[in-house]
């Protein structure tokens, strides 16, 4: 490793792993083959499981079109909950404020985190506030954690994933990205370009407890190639993704296009995959096409019995899809 911390070790992809592993881990005497890279640590406490979650935003800009960084911190803890079949139940929230940060700008940040609970039928019940001096913060940056507990005792590791399992994803990728890219540097790129953020709490209750789930993974940071490569890693079996069978809003491809960015790698705030016994895929895809946030799902991709990540493009061609090294989009979530 690089003496010296690089923007890229906070992507999600190649240098975000090493870091962990190299460092993190190494320095507290977690062996790697008892990490997962999961969203959330679950665990058993006096005969209840419980999943536990931590996660920090330090978004730009702090608004842009379809969300905030107050919306972002709610959604993204609920979802990294969600994801592990828990029940999002309580949240913390600690701030890290710039000197000279407008009140008005707080508050509507703080408003736009208790719409998100409101929805996401969670409560934010303690927090912290520091403020350090000018050009010291961005303006403010957010910490959340987040406690929830199972009503059911449901599994989804990464590793239960198997061969001919499908690949399931509740809608449009990159919108995130593109959207906060095109606020922040005012690209001024016409049509329907909004983010996605959202609590996905409600659409993963409405599925959890078909038979056949094997995993669900939240999409952000390193997008949806980052997101089929940990869940390769951690089962040990490939997967092919079909690039014509991918939801993308066309004013968000004709974006990346322009801009030459891959959307497979472009940050996403409501999207999930579902990895699902191929017996059941029909049954969870039309469940989840019934919810608000799952409208445009589609079956995607499987999972294989040899070794590799493949996406099969529109051309009928395949190519390996691979970890990312570099840092596409920074300060995105």
């Amino acid at each position: 490793m690089n003496s010296l911390i690089k923007i890229e070790h906070g992507s999600g992809g190649k240098y975000t792993f090493e870091l962990i592993k190299n460092v993190f881990l190494k320095e507290l005497g977690i062996s790697e083959s008892n990490y997962t890279f999961e969203d959330s640590y679950v665990f058993n406490k006096n005969n209840e499981k419980i999943a536990f979650t931590t996660d920090s935003y330090v978004v730009n800009p702090l608004f842009f079109p379809g969300g905030d960084i107050g919306r972002l911190a709610v959604c993204g803890t609920v979802n990294d909950l969600a994801v592990s079949g828990a029940i999002p139940y309580v949240i913390s929230a600690g701030f890290i404020i710039e000197e000279g940060f407008e009140i008005d700008n707080l508050r509507k940040i703080i408003r736009s985190m208790k719409k998100a609970c409101i929805e996401a039928n969670v409560k934010i019940v303690c927090g912290d506030t520091k403020v350090v001096e000018k050009g010291k913060a961005d303006g403010v940056f957010i910490n959340t954690s987040g406690i929830g507990f199972f009503e059911e005792n449901l599994n989804f590791s990464y590793r239960n994933a198997k061969p001919k399992d499908l690949i399931i994803i509740n809608g449009e990728i990159a919108s995130h990205g593109i959207a906060v890219m095109n606020e922040r540097h005012k690209l001024g790129i016409k049509g329907s370009i909004r983010s996605d953020v959202s609590p996905l709490n409600g659409l993963i209750s409405m599925i959890k407890n078909i038979p056949g789930i094997r995993c669900i993974k939240d999409l952000t940071r390193g997008g949806l190639a980052e997101g089929i490569i940990e869940i390769s890693l951690a089962c040990g079996f490939g997967i092919e993704i079909d690039e014509a069978s991918i939801p993308i809003n066309k004013s968000v491809k004709s974006a990346c296009e322009l801009l030459g960015i891959d959307p497979l790698y472009v940050a996403n705030e409501g999207k999930i995959i579902v990895i699902v016994d191929s017996k059941y895929g029909d049954r969870v895809l039309e469940k989840m096409k019934k919810h608000c946030y799952g409208r445009k799902s589609a079956i995607i991709g499987r999972i294989l019995y040899e070794n590799g990540v493949y996406l099969k493009t529109i051309s009928g061609m395949r190519r390996m899809v691979i970890s990312m090294s570099g840092e596409q989009l920074p300060r995105i979530c």
